[in-house]
């Protein structure tokens, strides 16, 4: 048996301090939380060691801490793509995981056989998360010390079920999470597939015709006086030497584009209204504004029943929006939440969720069961997403097809028009 000192608040909220006997740091988890107790922090007493600060504590980092992660390569794993567990990774380990530890196998020993499971960087991270623990720290605490590749909702859900003494069961959730998360972006994906090549096919068939088709035209346009060709023509005469003389001006022009797009996605301001344009396009946002509502509703449903406190699950989920129109309004929520009120009341003021959400969250409010209405909620608006991503290939395809006929009805146009009135005058000057 080994001693661990720990901290944790009673259900009154008084903070309370001591040390308690178990075999490993799950079992005193499970053991203060039957005595009633919401453990904040816990490490074993060591002979020597037992002082204060001996843990690292990833939220706050010190230069000296910084100094030695580096030392270790810790720097190199937020750095290099090598060391990080990518997503589609991370579902599978945390499913195997839950796995593990639900058939009774420790968490310790878990990590170390997930460890010699897999390959690259997330045996690397794996190893440091299971050398972590073995040192004392808890789960929650040494994934945090690896935020590129474990999200906040993962931290704050595995802090949760360590508290709750249920940790196989959050990370069953999560993994059924992302599982579900994958196979909504996957939808996405799938519904932008299309026009993309759509978009790409008709990039390289102008970029043909520019280069090769419409020079050899101008060559027979030699003869005439630029003054004797109609506008098109010479509009798209000026496009095509643009392509054929000066193609690093075009090139220049898309990166810049590029650069300033991502600049404006960066700057809080800006991006506000990019993401207000995006979800009011009129092909695009049924499809934008549903899925970042099922997202909410899913995530919200999640943090909410593995036990994270409410404005804890409300700053992940604004978090983890991907829009600042909807943050800026669940942020609103949120303060509201902090200073007494109910959820439904600042829902309907910030004016960013549909009636139907809304309502739903009310109901779910009064009979306390939110988390199964906001389970609901996701269900209806991922099926609805189906819906609207059929609908959008339905009605991108009509345009993209009209789109780029009239391109090439233009092109064609402007190179006959000159031969047409050409013909004309051979024909008038004969008679």
């Amino acid at each position: 048996m080994a001693q661990f000192q720990y901290s944790a608040m009673e259900s009154s909220g008084k903070s309370v301090t001591g040390t308690i006997d178990a075999s490993q740091i799950q079992d005193a988890v499970s053991k203060l939380k039957g005595m009633g107790y919401f453990v904040t922090s816990i490490s074993p007493v060591r002979a020597g060691a037992a002082r204060k600060g001996t843990r690292e504590k990833p939220a706050v980092p010190t230069k000296t801490a910084g100094k030695k992660a580096k030392s270790k390569g810790m720097g190199i794993s937020l750095s290099f793509g090598s060391q990080k567990i990518k997503t589609k990774e991370l579902m599978i380990i945390t499913r195997q995981l839950a796995t593990l530890i639900g058939s009774g196998l420790p968490l310790l020993r878990s990590l170390r056989v997930l460890k010699e499971q897999r390959k690259g960087g997330a045996v690397v991270i794996l190893d440091r998360v299971a050398k972590d623990i073995e040192s004392g720290a808890l789960f929650s605490e040494a994934l945090a010390k690896h935020p590129a590749s474990f999200p906040k909702i993962y931290i704050s859900m595995v802090k949760a079920g360590e508290a709750g003494g249920a940790l196989e069961t959050v990370l069953s959730r999560l993994a059924e999470f992302m599982e579900k998360e994958a196979k909504l972006r996957g939808k996405i994906k799938s519904a932008m597939a299309y026009p993309a090549v759509i978009v790409v096919v008709t990039t390289g068939i102008l970029t043909f015709i520019m280069l090769k088709i419409v020079p050899t035209f101008i060559e027979i346009f030699k003869d005439m006086e630029a003054g004797q060709l109609p506008a098109p023509t010479r509009l798209l005469m000026k496009i095509s030497t643009l392509f054929t003389q000066r193609f690093y001006l075009i090139i220049i022009f898309v990166v810049a584009m590029a650069i300033l797009f991502k600049i404006l996605n960066r700057i809080k301001f800006t991006k506000y209204y990019m993401d207000m344009a995006k979800i009011r396009v009129p092909v695009f946002s049924p499809v934008i504004s549903k899925t970042i509502v099922a997202r909410f509703a899913r995530t919200f449903a999640t943090l909410i029943t593995s036990g994270v406190p409410i404005l804890q699950s409300l700053q992940i989920v604004r978090d983890t929006t991907g829009n600042e129109v909807f943050a800026k309004g669940i942020n609103e929520i949120r303060n509201r939440v902090r200073e007494g009120e109910g959820i439904v009341g600042p829902m309907l003021r910030a004016k960013v969720f549909p009636p139907m959400v809304t309502n739903m969250i009310a109901v779910g409010e009064e009979t306390g069961a939110m988390d199964a209405m906001l389970e609901k909620v996701a269900e209806a608006y991922e099926a609805e997403v189906d819906a609207a991503v059929s609908a959008m290939t339905a009605m991108l395809e009509p345009i993209m097809i009209v789109f780029m006929g009239g391109i090439v009805g233009f092109i064609v146009i402007s190179l006959f028009l000159p031969l047409i009135k050409l013909a004309m005058g051979l024909s008038g000057s004969g008679g």
